[in-house]
């Protein structure tokens, strides 16, 4: 006698809905398969990147549902952001697909010290997590609003600039300390005469530099010119691009709103129009939670205290509104946040002052989004000069 269930569907409805949870990694893929046809989630393991195998186990599940009865099948996918970024998504979405992405700081996982992990426990937790969320249960973990192709694009020459940045400042330290190890100090290999300093220079016991130690610095300093060229580059395109830029571009409507205001430059405009203001928000406090500027308070029985801000959102972004925020006190005077600011930190000490600063940036963040919504400025702000 045959115990087992019958998992033969009995069609009550109209719609039957597939959920696939697929776990990405370099060197292969997991993808779970639920459907009302089976009472476990069928397991297919792919190669990385392989998008044809992963719609034909998708394509086999339809097709058996339609078989058994059903006029209409949807799927919904899901998986994390993450490396592979949102190719995926746009490629299941082109098929019908009802894809979702993961933001995975959000995902709730298990907190024992030791808890077990892998890929099969990982697609699991994605595919309750799918389900829970097409049913409106939305606790388990946000999902992420994916940007269009172009709005993707648009941030690469902020992105790109930062991180040369980072890499010119790595060669112009490692110079720094190559020639602190002959007791030479005040070197500034930003100059540009800095191949005229280096000729010139000699080490604490009055010798010229060691033959090695000099062709090494060289190399380090073709690096760094090497680097600030292409960071040049950038810049000149961009100011390019920005001034060809059609009068119904809407990122470039927001930067050119945000350049009216005195302490924006091109820069910070740029960050915040594609990185932020690009979006759409519901109110104030899912803008500065998009920028992780919200607080984090910790309350449990009688203890409550405030662990700082989330730093949950685009670091980037909030690292510009953290800069923006110290010059907008000294170009912005007369503004509304800049009065409180000097309220507040009247007597305050410098750890006082920077919890401050945060508190500046989020209110900068929250009035220039008010402003491009609504094009009311913020009390108090001076534009440019026409």
């Amino acid at each position: 006698m045959d115990n087992r269930k019958d998992v033969t569907p009995t069609v009550g409805s109209d719609v039957a809905t597939i959920y696939v949870a697929i776990e990405l990694s370099r060197k292969s893929w997991l993808a779970l398969v639920q459907s009302p046809r089976r009472e476990r989630a069928s397991q297919h393991k792919l190669a990385a990147a392989d998008k044809a195998g992963l719609w034909s186990a998708i394509v086999r599940e339809r097709e058996a549902l339609l078989g058994s009865g059903y006029p209409r099948v949807r799927v919904v996918s899901c998986y994390e952001a993450g490396r592979d970024g949102f190719w995926l998504h746009r490629f299941l979405e082109g098929q019908g697909v009802e894809s979702q992405v993961v933001d995975p700081g959000s995902v709730l996982v298990n907190r024992r010290a030791r808890r077990a992990k892998t890929d099969r426990l990982d697609a699991e937790g994605l595919l309750r997590l799918a389900m829970r969320h097409d049913a409106g249960d939305h606790s388990l973990g946000r999902m992420v609003v994916v940007p269009s192709v172009e709005e993707e694009d648009a941030r690469r020459p902020e992105r790109e600039r930062r991180r040369l940045l980072s890499e010119r400042t790595a060669h112009g330290n490692r110079v720094v300390g190559l020639l602190a190890l002959h007791g030479i100090y005040g070197y500034r290999p930003l100059k540009a005469d800095r191949r005229v300093q280096l000729a010139g220079l000699r080490g604490d016991d009055g010798r010229a530099l060691p033959a090695r130690l000099r062709l090494e610095i060289e190399r380090e300093l073709e690096r760094l010119e090497l680097v600030s060229a292409q960071i040049a580059a950038l810049e000149k395109a961009r100011q390019t691009a920005h001034k060809a830029a059609p009068a119904d571009d809407a990122a470039a409507g927001v930067v050119r709103l945000l350049l009216r205001v005195k302490a924006i430059g091109l820069e910070t405009a740029s960050v915040l129009s594609h990185e932020v203001l690009y979006r759409r928000f519901a109110n104030r406090r899912k803008v500065a939670s998009f920028v992780g500027l919200c607080g984090s308070p910790f309350q449990s029985g009688g203890m409550a205290h405030e662990q700082g801000i989330a730093k949950a959102g685009n670091k980037r972004a909030r690292a510009v509104l953290i800069e923006l925020a110290w010059s907008w006190l000294r170009l912005q005077p007369d503004s509304e946040i800049t009065q409180w600011f000097k309220t507040q930190a009247a007597g305050a000490n410098a750890r006082r002052r920077k919890q401050l600063i945060v508190a500046v940036a989020r209110r900068i963040l929250v009035d220039l989004w008010r402003y491009v919504t609504t094009g009311v400025l913020p009390p108090g702000v001076r534009l440019k000069p026409v």
